[in-house]
């Protein structure tokens, strides 16, 4: 962690409650980030309990290394090599599995990251530096439609076409390479503001979920840390943008329902398959008072299901 950046887990107790954590258990945390949720799980289990805990981020695997628990492993990589990373660690079934999606308050404080337009950084936004392409370098080649999508798809971007015509007339002329760059593309090409909002919020916000996968990264892992739930098991999701906890609240409610069969199979009630998940209580919020303490908060939802079979 560099730069002084701090990063306050949201939902905290409100997430290591939801997975109920049994001293002996062997627990997940597949989105490490600072540790915070990760420390609370450790200071719940026993002896002989087991977290593992994944991120894409080098510099978040670095600052886990502070961690001296021999309960504790951590590993460099996507939440998508969930089952990969679970299986390799010698574990067949967990008792709990938590994803806090998005990005972290160090990923948007450190300039270098090239996440927000607070600062003039190169335009970066991937998560793991170590791979893949930088959003700059995706937008030197995009087409204008395939620019055009991305901020509408993961975006939800009323002024999609208009932006992506600005950046490709301004590449033309020179590379857009930095934040400063292309914040102000961005800000001429919008023509009203949301109150509140930097007109570029929703551009950078789709070329960081584009850039890093994070739908597809969501929608890969989901199927996996319920199969690797045992009996009882817990799977709690934090997600902060509407796509996700689209993805999120689809998943749960179509795991929560029996198999749909033939509607004229000869079957009883009773004798259907039992659906592997259960939801539990209603979507958890933050209070009040975390939004006052964290703004980063307000948008926070958690939800919770359990394995039933």
């Amino acid at each position: 962690m560099s730069g002084g950046a701090q990063h306050l887990s949201v939902l905290l107790e409100e997430a290591v409650e939801a997975l109920a954590v049994r001293p002996e258990g062997t627990y997940v945390d597949a989105t490490f980030g600072r540790g915070g949720h990760s420390r609370a799980i450790l200071a719940r289990l026993g002896g002989r309990g087991r977290l593992i805990a994944l991120d894409r981020d080098l510099q978040a695997v670095e600052a886990g290394r502070q961690i001296a628990d021999p309960r504790f492993e951590l590993i460099h990589a996507p939440f998508s090599a969930l089952a990969q990373v679970v299986q390799g660690c010698g574990v067949v079934q967990v008792d709990g599995v938590l994803l806090d999606l998005g990005v972290s308050s160090p990923q948007l404080d450190e300039a270098g990251r090239g996440m927000s337009f607070r600062f003039d950084a190169p335009l970066d936004m991937r998560m793991d530096t170590s791979c893949g392409m930088t959003v700059a370098q995706w937008l030197a080649t995009a087409e204008t439609s395939e620019i055009r999508g991305v901020l509408r798809d993961y975006g939800e971007e009323r002024f999609a076409d208009a932006i992506a015509k600005a950046i490709v007339a301004a590449r033309a002329e020179r590379p857009v390479e930095t934040t400063r760059q292309l914040a102000a593309l961005v800000e001429k090409a919008v023509r009203t503001r949301e109150p509140g909002q930097h007109p570029a919020t929703r551009s950078f916000q789709a070329l960081r979920i584009f850039i890093n996968q994070e739908l597809e990264e969501l929608s890969l892992v989901l199927p996996q840390a319920a199969s690797l739930l045992a009996p009882g098991g817990r799977l709690a999701v934090i997600a902060f943008h509407s796509l996700e906890d689209r993805i999120v609240k689809r998943f749960l409610r179509d795991e929560s329902r029996p198999p749909q069969l033939p509607s004229r199979l000869p079957i009883r009630a009773s004798e259907l398959p039992q659906p592997r998940l259960k939801l539990l209580s209603k979507p958890i919020r933050p209070s009040d008072a975390e939004v006052a303490a964290n703004p980063r908060a307000r948008s926070a939802i958690l939800r919770v299901a359990q394995r039933m079979q």
